[in-house]
């Protein structure tokens, strides 16, 4: 087998590894890359291998990051099969679409209101586009192998992160490699935690937070003050939270919140369609987490769904204190912007960042200070507080990491170190080779590694 790494080099974005077995191709994770200008414009560049040759697509999950450019690849004439879990195909089919709905309509906007550079600008895909991809998605439940390409089984495994969330282990009878997709934490109190690494001769592993440890702060406390002390101000909690995950944790800690008296008299709003319909999908898929089928159905109860643009439109124009759950997590997109526009300038407000922010998106620029936003061509003043519950995060940190990669049988031959940032890829490196005693690297984005195994010395040829 051959690995070339063409997307979450680098940067946590754009997840695409080719594997090549013989004369197969096989994609592991179509992801978009989101952030910095630069990342997104890979997304209109041409891939470095034909769409029409590769054979098939496996998808760790269902999140942007690692599914979203499946509809450009099939406008370009893919017509593989996609694998993935159940749970995973249920999500791709709303977060696809939201994606198309929303490039349509940053695209319209863009051009209503004359910002964008490209005269006309363009959505990179459709709402059609996105509905016409995923035709091609085909399930494998955890444990069972398949055959995505000849001569290649596949096994999916869970990895906790989000519903139906996957590791990948390949294997063509004389190389197996194991793709780790993102890890989820050991103790998350919604999803199971991570399957113990099985072995395998070479492993890619994630790295978002492969340079920290999560803050070990109880997560409803702080949540609780948060909410609490804006509202004490006559302000209102804005909460950019991915709509797939993110938003399904935050009520479950809001209704043990309210359930105990420790949160204020006042309203909560979930005002994305994409999670009210996330959250109703997790309750369809009760033993892939850790919840039963009533306290799922009393979590997702605790928020009032908004479902129309008028609706959420009227949200900005409220005056009493409220809590606003909205998509997008790293505010690049989606109704938040929106709020973000009406609140921001407000003192009394606060904007709430709960996960990770990527280098170039507003929630990374509010998580640094930034005292203006530009959101649709307009500088917006931010006069809110910001606040960030980086301890309420899908992705293991750096000690989880290494903790996981340690509980398999055996040591790999080599690790490649992918989806972070510079200093959080390399940081993890170094730990894995130091701690572990392992041979590891950071490929860079197109670099290609032959995977050829010698059984009596266990090494790379």
């Amino acid at each position: 087998m051959r690995l070339t790494f063409l997307g979450a080099t680098q940067t946590v974005t754009g997840s695409k590894t080719l594997v090549t077995a013989g004369r197969s191709k096989l994609l592991v994770d179509c992801g978009l890359f989101q952030g910095q200008r630069e990342l997104k414009e890979r997304n209109w560049a041409e891939l470095p291998v034909d769409p029409t040759s590769i054979d098939a697509v496996v998808l760790t999950h269902a999140h942007l990051d690692h599914s979203g450019y499946l509809p450009v690849l099939v406008r370009k004439g893919f017509r593989g099969p996609v694998w993935c879990t159940p749970a995973t195909r249920d999500l791709c089919e709303i977060l696809l679409v939201d994606s198309g709905h929303l490039l349509e309509r940053d695209a319209e906007f863009a051009n209503r209101h004359g910002y964008s550079r490209h005269k006309p600008a363009l959505p990179l895909y459709t709402v059609e586009e996105a509905r016409a991809a995923l035709r091609y998605l085909r399930t494998v439940p955890f444990g069972p192998s398949f055959q995505p390409i000849d001569e290649v089984t596949a096994m999916f495994l869970p990895a906790g992160h989000i519903l139906g969330a996957a590791m990948v282990r390949l294997d063509d009878g004389a190389v197996s490699v194991l793709f780790s997709g993102d890890l989820g934490r050991p103790h998350d109190p919604v999803m199971l935690e991570p399957a113990r690494r099985p072995a395998s001769d070479f492993v890619v592993v994630e790295s978002t937070y492969g340079d920290r440890r999560h803050d070990t702060t109880d997560v409803e406390q702080r949540l609780a003050e948060i909410v609490s002390s804006t509202a004490a101000r006559g302000g209102t909690v804005i909460i950019p939270a991915f709509a797939v995950g993110r938003a399904q944790s935050l009520l479950y800690h809001l209704d043990r919140l309210k359930r105990r008296g420790a949160l204020p008299p006042i309203p909560i709003y979930l005002d994305s369609p994409m999670a009210i319909d996330a959250s109703d999908i997790l309750c369809r898929h009760v033993g892939d987490h850790r919840l039963g089928d009533g306290e799922c159905r009393r979590m997702c109860s605790v928020a009032h769904y908004v479902q129309s643009v008028e609706e959420s439109k009227s949200l900005d124009r409220q005056t009493m204190p409220m809590v606003i759950v909205s998509a997008s997590g790293m505010a690049t997109g989606g109704r938040v912007l929106h709020h973000l526009k009406a609140m921001a300038p407000d003192p009394r407000n606060t904007i709430l960042l709960t996960g990770f922010q990527a280098a170039g998106t507003r929630g990374a620029q509010l998580h640094a200070g930034a005292r203006e936003l530009t959101i649709h061509g307009q500088l917006v003043p931010v006069r809110a507080a910001v606040e960030s519950l980086d301890m309420l995060s899908a992705h293991a940190d750096a000690d989880e990491i290494l903790r996981w990669l340690a509980s398999g049988p055996q040591a790999p031959q080599r690790t490649f170190v992918i989806h972070g940032e510079d200093h959080a890829a390399d940081t993890l490196c170094r730990r894995v080779a130091s701690e572990l005693g392992w041979q590891a690297e950071v490929p860079v984005y197109g670099e290609a590694a032959d995977l050829t195994v010698r059984r009596d010395a266990r090494s790379l040829v």
